[in-house]
This record gives structure tokens, sequence and C-alpha cells, in this order.
């Protein structure tokens, strides 16, 4: 009864998000309380409702703060104009051919995303690509679509996220999963890349390729907003690159807390570039929503998952999951565990499937002789699709900017995503890292 009441909630949520009845705000923090009341009135649990909502908050609080820094820090920094060279460069290297645009896509979202923060990246790449993408009338859509799926592959570094969550449930070691990622990654790279080439010559088709002359390069990226033209700060470009490089090298290194290194980042952005004190409110004020919106959804994201941990939903979908598979089938276990972290790792946070699924599953996978570092792999598999989850914060930045809806986006992103988990499989079975029979 816990887990379909588990898998119930999760159902309801993603039916009214994706029909539009309500915001991804309002479902994650309304709905675990109303089943959370549910259950209890009909006794399935009795727990503190109150405590669980705010336990969860507590644990997504941290990432809240930092995205609610990073945010205003890269929205500054876009206000200062920061990327207006790269976009520029990127319009010039494309020359009106949206077969190259989307190529530059994949390539920058790729190389941008090694920072390990998926908020920077959104912004970053749609601050460079939607301009070229409206000028030349390309879809936003495929924009959206090779922003993220890109940046799902990369995302499995170690500082990603979820590969050193595996990494502490698994207890392997790091450099042996990194000589087995590698080659998937790259191999997913170049699949990207292939797809990339192919909704390029699609677009070429549709709209050509517009044969851009010097004068009108510059007219392109001609900035004649009187508003923006306020707010930019040109000469502070390589002051602010040098802010953005430091705050990501502090990132990589690990030796200050994110949310730190974001706060400190704002501030000293504030303060080269808009150094008057009622400049600096306007700024604030004027990139207030972008940021509130996403911490609110995912501080509500946090009671959700506390709710369903508290109340044992959580553990009663993972123990289901184990639960369907047939003895008979314990020779593919690695191929079906690579399965089951496709819809664990979607409805799931990250947190949720490696700390409380992963524990289950590999005592399972040790009965059938599968070693933890070959389980390993296999629950990454399904970060293919993760990233396409509502549960993703940073999805919201990437949707908001490029004004695309989540559902005709996850509908072709999950087509691109079923290529990228069939690359890690072959390549993943190719190599030894995860057997398809053992």
């Amino acid at each position: 009864m816990i887990a379909f009441m588990g898998y119930s909630l999760i159902i309801v949520f993603m039916a009214l998000i994706m029909t539009k009845k309500t915001t991804p705000f309002v479902g994650l923090a309304i709905l675990p309380i109303i089943w959370a009341v549910i259950g209890q009135l009909m006794g399935i649990w009795d727990f503190n409702i109150g405590e669980a909502a705010f336990d969860g908050l507590m644990t997504t609080a941290k990432t809240g703060i930092m995205l609610f820094f990073a945010i205003y820090m890269f929205s500054l920094m876009i206000d200062a104009g920061l990327f207006d060279p790269l976009s520029n460069f990127m319009l010039r290297f494309a020359k009106g051919d949206p077969l190259k645009v989307m190529l530059a896509t994949v390539a920058l979202s790729a190389g941008v995303s090694l920072n390990g923060d998926g908020t920077t990246t959104m912004i970053i790449v749609c601050t460079a690509f939607v301009p070229i993408y409206k000028h030349l009338n390309m879809k936003l859509l495929d924009l959206a679509v090779l922003t993220m799926t890109s940046h799902s592959i990369i995302n499995l570094l170690p500082w990603g996220g979820p590969t050193a969550r595996a990494i502490a449930v698994m207890g392997v070691n790091e450099s042996d999963v990194m000589r087995g990622l590698v080659p998937m990654m790259i191999a997913a790279l170049v699949y990207m890349f292939v797809v990339a080439f192919f909704m390029g010559r699609g677009e070429r088709k549709r709209l050509g390729v517009v044969d851009l002359s010097h004068s009108e390069l510059n007219k392109m990226t001609e900035i004649t907003d009187p508003e923006v033209l306020e707010i930019r700060r040109p000469k502070n470009v390589w002051i602010n690159a040098i802010i953005a490089f430091g705050a990501v090298g502090l990132l990589i290194w690990g030796i200050i807390p994110s949310a730190i290194v974001f706060l400190i980042g704002t501030v000293i952005t504030l303060m080269v570039n808009y150094p008057n004190v009622a400049d600096q409110k306007k700024r604030i004020d004027g990139n207030a929503a972008e940021a509130n919106s996403v911490v609110m959804t995912v501080f509500a994201a946090g009671v959700f998952m506390g709710i369903l941990q508290a109340s044992g939903m959580s553990d009663a979908i993972a123990l289901s999951l184990v639960g369907i598979i047939p003895e008979s089938w314990s020779n593919f276990y690695g191929l079906i565990v690579a399965f089951i972290s496709v819809p664990g790792t979607y409805f799931l946070n990250n947190d949720a499937f490696y700390y409380g699924v992963m524990p289950v599953l590999a005592e399972a996978g040790a009965r059938y002789a599968f070693t933890p570092l070959q389980l390993t792999f296999a629950s990454l598999m399904g970060q293919a699709f993760h990233l396409l989850s509502p549960l993703v914060p940073f999805v919201y930045v990437l949707l908001g900017m490029t004004n695309v809806d989540m559902g005709p986006w996850q509908k072709k992103a999950g087509l691109v995503s079923i290529g990228i988990f069939i690359t890690y499989v072959i390549v993943g079975a190719l190599i030894g890292a995860m057997p398809i029979y053992n």
C-alpha cells in the first residue's frame, strides 16, 4: 500500500505538470502534504508531517542557497556583457549556417559543463545562443534539447554529483570508475555531434544558409536597446572573466563551499560593475524574479523528498523495483539495474536513488556474482534521462531562458537520450565495464 501511495503521488504530480494544471513549485510543495495527511488518516503511516517536510527542506537548503547566488552572479555577468564576445564569436563562426550553430551548441555545452554546475551551464550556453537561434529563426526547442542532453554526459564526471554518490555507496575506487566512464562519455559525445549534424542539416534545408556580410554581422552583434546599453560594462569583460573562472576554479578545487563561492562572487561582481548603491539595488531587483522562482522550486522539492522518505514511500518504491526481477533473469542483472536506473533516477532525486535504492540493488547483485564496480556503471546508465526530470532544479532555468514548454522538450530530448543510453550500454559492454550477460 505504501508503494502504491508513492507511485500515485509521483504519477499525479507528473500528470499535473505535463498538463500545465499546476506549477512545479505548487505541485512539489502541496501534493506530498496531501498524500501524507491521507495516509495518516488511513493509518498507513504515523509520522510528524511538519518535521518531515522541514527536514527535507533543510536537505535542499544548501543547494537552494548555492543556486540563488549562482543565478545572481551569472545574471549580473550577463547584464554587464561578459558573454557578448562569446555570443558574437559563435555568430561569426556559424555565419548564418544552422548546421554550424547546432554543432557549436553541443561543443559549448560540453565545454562549459566541465565546471560541474548545471545552472551555470544553462545560463552561459543560453546567453550565447538564444540570440543566434532567434535571429536565424531556428527552433529554441532544439537549443534546449541539445544543451541538456550534452550536459547530461559531462555531468557524469565525479564533481557533477551522481558519480560521486555511486562511488560512495558502492565503495569502489574513483580511478577505476573514471577509466570505464571516459570511453562511454567520449562515445556519447560523438553521438551528440552526429545528432546535432542531422538536426542542423534539417534546419539548413528548412531555413537555408544566410550569407551574412561583415556589416550585417556587425549589425547583428550591435546592441541598440538603451536599457541594455545602460547596464553593459564592456570595459570590464576581462575582470568579469577572471571572477567567473576564479569561481569555477574554486568549485573544482573544493576548498570553499559552493554557496560561499557564489555569494562572494555576487558581491565582487556588483562592486566591480555597479559601484553605485542605487545601481546595485536596481540590478538585484532586476534579477530577483529568476533567482526566486528557481530557489522556491528547490525548497519545494526538499519538502517532496522529505515526506517521501519519512513516510516510507521511498523505501517501498525501492523494494518494489527489486521485487519485479525474476530469478531466471539473474545473469542479466547488470542490464536490469541499468534499466531500473532510468525510472529510478527520473522519479527520484540522486540522493534517494543512490542512497536508498542502490544498497538494495547491490545486495541482490552480490548474490548474482555482479561486482560493485559493474553495478556502479549500471546505476549510472540512467543518467542519460535523469536531467529530463522535473525534480532537477536547473531544468527551469533552461526552459525559462529558452521559453520552451516542458512537455515538447521532454519528448524530443527523451528520444535523443535513448541514443545516449544505448551508447553507454554498448560501449560499457565492449570494454567490460558493465557486461550485458554475466
